[in-house]
């Protein structure tokens, strides 16, 4: 594996954006974590703003799936860091060992780009003209699909007024009065005795 695939590797999607995480960063410069986050902490004013840096908390490292330290790593939530921030850390860590690692990120970051770019392209005429064809099918489809649904609703829309009808009639109607039967104990006649 070639050193941008290393890197592509340990670059993640959190929130939404591609990001790497501060113990990452800090290994691939050769520094502690706690020296980089130094660091950043010296020079906050340059990664202000989320396109740049954020904290993330642990829970989103965990749900992310990755791998920590196997006693949970630090206490304190990682910097994410997007490829602006990384560009930013340029400026901050000045080393030779940090410009070239730099260096590498960005190319690691502009071919995430390329891939992502010629993955949602379509290359040729015939995926065009596929494409056309399965977008023409999808919409009969939903076209039959909406049809079947207004049938659906005036089979149900008559239902409904047949039993508004008959409700209306069953209302009109003077309800039958006949002799009902007394319920409960039923004390004897003096002439059944």
């Amino acid at each position: 594996m070639n050193e941008i695939q290393a890197i592509q590797s340990k670059i993640y999607e959190i929130r939404g954006q591609r990001v790497m995480l501060d113990f990452d960063l800090a290994h691939a410069y050769g520094i502690e974590t706690s020296q980089l986050k130094r660091q950043v902490r010296r020079n906050i004013e340059r990664f202000e703003g989320d396109d740049f840096m954020f904290e993330v908390a642990h829970e989103e490292i965990l749900r992310c799936q990755i791998v920590t330290s196997s006693w949970g790593g630090s206490r304190y939530g990682a910097f994410a860091f997007t490829e602006l921030g990384v560009a930013m850390l340029s400026s901050v860590l000045r080393t030779p060992t940090a410009i070239n690692v730099n260096r590498s990120i960005m190319r690691a970051f502009v071919e995430f780009r390329h891939m992502a770019a010629t993955l949602s392209l379509p290359s040729t005429n015939a995926d065009v003209a596929q494409l056309r064809k399965d977008f023409e099918e999808l919409k009969l489809d939903i076209e039959d699909i909406l049809r079947d649904q207004n049938d659906i609703n005036e089979s149900t829309r008559a239902q409904l007024d047949a039993i508004s009808t008959a409700l209306t009639e069953l209302q009109s109607k003077e309800p039958r009065k006949r002799e009902r039967r007394p319920i409960g104990f039923i004390m004897p006649d003096e002439k059944n005795k």
